[in-house]
């Protein structure tokens, strides 16, 4: 489900700024955009997101801003000793002139660190960021149950239009059967009447039944309800079942198609149509459910 929540808060010489967006993923994916300071954190920032989000893309972007007296990046001096111990030996080595100057040593990866993390441990950091991470997903689920809530409302509502087509599809099936009896006595007699030959009832109730048993669509029928009752019992449970109802969803649409195909009647071709449409617009609203 797509969302987006943001928190703030200024404690002492340190501002935490958090910003959380979601958007529609059948799996949950959690990309972190975190300052170096904030680096040994993911591992835990990652576990409070996945008490609250099950499933969907995650994108949480932290930023910490320290006071003006606090140097934004500083040079890592332990780094930079590494560094020249390593390059010099390695000139002596190959026998070349070491050329170390400190604009080249500045540029290596790890010589300059986020002045934030140079004066503050990751215990203390994370401290002060957990209320701010917890504040920001609580935002981004108030954000989320109000689409929740809208989406409810637009499946309740396709549920009854599929419920409405197939009463009615359950009455027009039986004459169907009845409509395609009078078609074909019409039918023979038409064609029996400048000959002298007969057809046996027999033979017409053979095939009357025939195409009663081709067009059966009870069970289809049947299992068409038993969906839209699970359905609308999960729609009414506590918790979020979001693939069971997409399960659900690919089977109701399974089940009209083979309606469908079966009814060999054009009102209930165009009530398939309807209850297809339905369907398309439930499955497209269980993308943005949990």
């Amino acid at each position: 489900m797509t969302g987006y929540g943001a928190a703030t808060c200024q404690n002492g010489d340190l501002l935490f700024a958090v910003e959380v967006r979601t958007v529609n993923n059948r799996y949950l994916k959690i990309v972190s955009k975190c300052p170096e300071s904030c680096a040994v954190l993911e591992g835990r920032i990652e576990r409070v997101i996945r008490k609250r989000i099950k499933r969907g893309t995650v994108t949480i972007t932290i930023r910490v801003k320290a006071a003006e007296d606090v140097s934004r990046y500083v040079p890592d001096e332990g780094v930079l000793s590494a560094y020249c111990r390593e390059l010099t030996a390695l000139a002596a080595r190959l026998d070349v002139p070491a050329g170390l100057d400190l604009a080249s040593l500045l540029s290596l990866p790890g010589a300059i660190r986020d002045g934030v993390s140079s004066f503050v441990a990751p215990e203390e950091l994370w401290v002060e960021l957990e209320p701010v991470v917890e504040e920001s997903l609580a935002q981004l689920g108030a954000f989320r149950r109000r689409e929740g809530e809208s989406i409810d409302t637009d499946l309740r509502q396709q549920c009854e239009v599929v419920t409405g087509q197939i009463t009615e599809i359950t009455s027009r099936s039986p004459i169907v059967v009845s409509d395609y009896r009078d078609r074909l006595l019409a039918r023979v007699a038409d064609l029996l009447a400048a000959s002298s030959a007969t057809i046996s009832e027999e033979n017409l109730i053979r095939e009357v039944s025939v195409f009663a048993d081709r067009c059966d669509i009870n069970e289809e029928l049947s299992r068409m309800r038993a969906h839209l009752d699970q359905f609308k019992s999960i729609l009414d449970g506590e918790s979020s079942e979001g693939r069971k109802l997409e399960f659900l969803g690919q089977e109701m649409f399974r089940e009209v198609n083979t309606i469908g195909s079966k009814a060999n009647d054009v009102e209930i071709a165009h009530r398939v149509v309807e209850i297809k449409s339905a369907i398309d617009r439930i499955r497209e609203n269980l993308q943005n459910v949990e």
